[in-house]
This record gives structure tokens, sequence and C-alpha cells, in this order.
């Protein structure tokens, strides 16, 4: 918030053109690139790294959440839908302003959701521990893009389902 105030008043003041592109999950692959991370924190490729490696437990932060399914609600993007946005975003610098935009998909997934995805995709279950929460996180986070769709004409196009395979087939290679 501070780096976006401060970009904002430089481009007030001398005419700079900025934009802020806020992402929210960002997962899948493309290319030959994809997440990994030491140590690895996120649900995805944790998720595949413990089903490809036969891990003994995947560990769920808390069953308990105020959610449909009792877990966390995060809105996931594909990296191609983030690689759009940007072309789209470039089109639009303008001197003196400076444009702010959140990048999701309007919609959550629960970590059970994201679980059964990669189950399906990849036809093995995943063995499951419940534990406790962890602290700070919010149940639901999920990104508001509608000016990112109204100003950029930028909607997201991939799905769930997507970004769990894409990130498959770049987890089966590098793992």
């Amino acid at each position: 918030l501070a780096a976006d105030n401060l970009l904002s008043e430089y481009s007030q003041q001398f005419g700079f053109g900025a934009i802020s592109l806020r992402y929210f999950n960002v997962a899948g692959a493309a290319a030959g690139l994809g997440e990994m991370h030491a140590p690895e924190t996120h649900l995805i490729p944790r998720a595949l790294s413990s089903i490809l490696n036969q891990n003994d437990s995947f560990e769920i932060y808390g069953d308990d959440w105020p959610t449909t399914d009792g877990t966390c609600i995060r809105d996931y993007i594909h990296i191609l839908d983030l690689t759009d946005a940007h072309i789209k975003a470039l089109n639009k610098i303008k001197l003196g302003k400076h444009l702010i935009y959140n990048l999701g998909t309007e919609t959550g997934s629960s970590v059970l959701e994201v679980i059964a995805a990669i189950e399906t995709v990849i036809g093995k279950k995943l063995n499951r521990t419940i534990t406790s929460r962890r602290q700070g996180d919010p149940a639901i986070l999920v990104a508001s893009n509608k000016r990112a769709k109204l100003e950029l004409d930028w909607i997201p196009t991939r799905t769930l389902e997507d970004i769990v395979t894409d990130a498959y087939d770049f987890a089966k290679e590098k793992l």
C-alpha cells in the first residue's frame, strides 16, 4: 500500500505512468517453468510433491473454518492468465496516472476442492492429515477483478483443472 501511494504521488507530480498488478494465488506452469521453492509453502506444488514422492502425510491447516467444507478458500490464477493481463496493462499506461488492478478469478477454491482436483488429474489419493490452523490465515481471500475486466478487457479463462494439469506436468519433470 505504501508503494502504491508513492507511485500514485510520483505519477501525479512528475508525469510518470505506472501500473500495479496485484496477484492472488498464482499457480500452474507454462513453457517448462513452474513453482519450485525451498522450502515449498504453496498448496498445489506441496500436494503434487506429496503424491509424486509418496510422502506419508499431507497436512491441511484446519478443517473448522467458517466455509462450506471447513477449509480455507483462496483465489487461484493461472500464470498464463497473468501473462495476458500484463500485456493488456502495458497498453493502458497513461502519463501522470498510476493504475491499480487486482488479478484473480473472483471465485475461490477451498483446500479440499483443490485436493479433489489434484486427485482427479493424477488419479491417486492424497494421504491427508488435519492439523491446527496457521496463525494469521483468513478463512476466505478472493479477488475482485472488476476494474481489470472493465478497463483492461481482461478475463481469466483457465480453470482450476487447467492449473493443476499444467503444474502436474511440470512437477513430473522436476521431481
